[in-house]
């Protein structure tokens, strides 16, 4: 039950980062500099060691675990590039915009977002400690995602009203993705596997997604800061959790 419960945080999470997308998009830079500290943070001070101690407590073969990292990182770059996540940010599409594309990628990142939660709920499998960090790190960036569910939405020439409808399914998938994870009990090695894709997905949308797009306009040292606060905020956590 403690992932659901996380879980629950994350609603919260996605469903402001949806209004505020709605009344201060321009002004999110600093936020999405914070949150991709957190997100790589999280895989390089808790994952990883957590990845380590399981392959030499089990003996498992590192192999699998670097390549779960890999097709994690290669999966979402390849889902943003071809489900229209980025359109929302790129005005060169902006003569392209049709309400059904935004719906169709307000749907898939409903449907990411419940692999969030099912995320959550395998963290929570592992251990405790993961199960928290992990939770940490999709609550941050369910914040960003918020923000894009709105914003492809209103883009893609589709009314306020329901661009909220689809920001309330991307809010609450998270929840059942956790809940969905009581009905199961994944095994050791499965688990590891688990958490090297995690780490993949992580450092992408952190490394890659995030913080490119919060520095394309408004980088700074100011900006840099916020990042290194951001990793310094998940290795303090870790060193207590």
């Amino acid at each position: 039950m403690e992932a659901v419960i996380f879980s629950i945080a994350t609603f919260f999470s996605t469903f402001l980062g949806g209004l505020l997308a709605i009344k201060f998009k321009d002004k999110l830079h600093a936020i999405m500099c914070f949150t991709a500290g957190v997100l790589v943070g999280v895989f390089s001070f808790d994952i990883m060691p957590e990845i380590i101690e399981q392959v030499k407590e089990h003996n498992f073969d590192p192999t699998g675990v670097m390549v779960a990292f890999v097709v994690g990182y290669m999966i979402f770059h390849v889902l943003e590039k071809s489900i229209l996540i980025h359109h929302a940010h790129e005005e060169h599409y902006a003569n392209h915009t049709h309400p059904q594309v935004g719906i169709l990628s307000a749907i898939a990142l409903a449907g990411h977002s419940f692999m969030d939660g099912v995320g959550i709920g395998l963290g929570f499998q592992v251990g405790k400690s993961v199960g928290i960090l992990v939770a940490i790190a999709v609550i941050s960036h369910d914040f960003t995602d918020g923000m894009n569910t709105v914003t492809l939405m209103l883009i893609n020439k589709n009314t306020p009203r329901r661009a909220k409808w689809f920001l309330l399914l991307d809010s609450l998938t998270p929840i059942l993705g956790a809940a969905s994870t009581l009905l199961f009990k994944m095994p050791p090695y499965f688990l590891v596997l688990y958490l090297g894709f995690f780490g993949g997905f992580l450092m992408y949308i952190g490394a890659s997604d995030i913080l490119p797009q919060a520095h394309s306009k408004h980088s700074s040292l100011k900006m840099i800061g916020l990042t290194v606060i951001g990793l310094l905020f998940v290795f303090l956590v870790s060193r207590f959790v």
